[in-house]
């Protein structure tokens, strides 16, 4: 649980003031008078305006300073009033440019040196070296939390800039595909259409048939449309490459060639086959061959398993492996290309789906993929149960 900055301030000016105080008993043993109440109130005012130091840091540090003088300049022991000024200097210098740090860290050279010469200890040397170093230490530590700060935002900016961008690029290359599909359903219905328009007065059978098939295949087309126009916010698309989408039958093959590259794939298939929309085929593809291409480049040597199920109104697919077999070095993160799981569940979120992606108790990773079947594919099967 994270605090909240000015709770986490307000602890640590209670801990200075605690710190402060605990030296203030000891101010008689080591030779200074006795702390009364002015010097009291001085010490909290030394200390509890630090709760603030991070919402105006150079006023904090200019007033716990000026206290500070004050407090030197009646004759008690300047240790006790010193952590203020010094963890002012420290967060200015964390928050503000060079040029401000500067000039609170002279500022606590110079009072550093005041107090020196009221105490006329006879170490002025000593006293020198400490107004030089403890300021210099803390502008240099102060000006590296900074800058590493600074760091921290950008790259953050940039990751989230770069999630952005993997996900704009990943939905344009769904959008192309899409494109086919669509296209795909719109020649369906031009041919329909124009045999129906052909054979309307001398074969009412034949056109009543192809006015079906113009309905089915604008239906499906039309709900292509509606989750790509739902989910797609991507300019500068390219032109697609003309390939067509591959689906379900293309399964046996993409499996034979992963074969080929040295993973023994076991390739099952539970329920019974009916037709579903090629964008649904599309999905299951694709994250099938993501899934195996991912156990290729770092699960070398495994032997894995793709199971698709059809079932009372769904279709799922897991691709499961054992793990890595012991003496193959698998891809390291570095060489890891692409942002296969971010399209993963762009696919999936696109057709109304779940994905399950991680690894498995028992060893190795699985991917899980639940997409919901259409209406048009529940009337030709899916009342048939496992």
């Amino acid at each position: 649980m994270r605090l909240h900055p000015l709770a986490a301030d307000g602890l640590i000016a209670a801990a200075l003031t605690t710190v402060a105080v605990l030296l203030g008993t000891e101010a008689v043993a080591q030779g200074w008078p006795a702390l009364d109440p002015l010097a009291w109130t001085l010490v909290a005012l030394l200390t509890l305006p630090l709760v603030l130091r991070t919402r105006a840091p150079v006023t904090v540090c200019l007033a716990v300073h000026a206290c500070w003088a004050v407090y030197v300049t009646l004759g008690y022991w300047p240790v006790v009033g010193s952590f203020g000024p010094m963890l002012a200097v420290y967060t200015v210098a964390s928050l503000r440019p060079t040029r401000a740090a500067a000039a609170c860290a002279a500022l606590l050279a110079g009072v550093w040196i005041y107090a020196g010469l009221r105490s006329d200890t006879g170490s002025m040397a000593s006293v020198a070296g400490q107004a030089v170093g403890f300021p210099l230490v803390l502008w240099r530590f102060g000006y590296v939390a900074r800058r590493t700060g600074e760091l921290t935002l950008r790259l953050r900016a940039e990751q989230a800039d770069r999630a952005r961008r993997e996900v704009a690029e990943e939905r344009v290359r769904i959008a192309r595909e899409l494109h086919d599909v669509v296209a795909h359903h719109i020649a369906v219905i031009n041919v329909q259409a124009g045999l129906a328009r052909f054979v309307f007065r001398s074969d009412a059978r034949t056109a009543r048939e192809a006015l079906d098939t113009i309905e089915g295949a604008s239906g499906e087309a039309l709900a292509e449309l509606r989750r790509m126009l739902g989910l797609l916010r991507a300019d500068g698309v390219q032109g697609a490459d003309g390939a067509p989408a591959p689906g379900l039958d293309q399964l046996d093959e993409m499996v034979t060639r992963v074969r080929t590259g040295g993973v023994a794939v076991e390739l099952r298939v539970t329920g019974t086959p009916r037709p579903l929309p090629p964008g649904v085929q599309l999905c299951v593809y694709r994250v099938v061959q993501e899934a195996l291409t991912n156990v290729l480049k770092h699960a070398p040597g495994a032997g894995a398993a793709v199971e698709l199920a059809y079932r009372a109104g769904e279709v799922t697919v897991s691709v499961t492996d054992d793990g890595p077999v012991e003496g193959l070095d698998p891809v390291t993160p570095a060489e890891r290309g692409g942002h296969g799981l971010i399209g993963m569940r762009e696919r999936a979120k696109l057709y109304g789906g779940t994905i399950l992606v991680g690894p498995r108790s028992e060893g190795g990773f699985g991917v899980r993929l639940t997409l919901p079947t259409p209406v048009q594919a529940a009337r030709r099967g899916d009342a048939v149960r496992e």
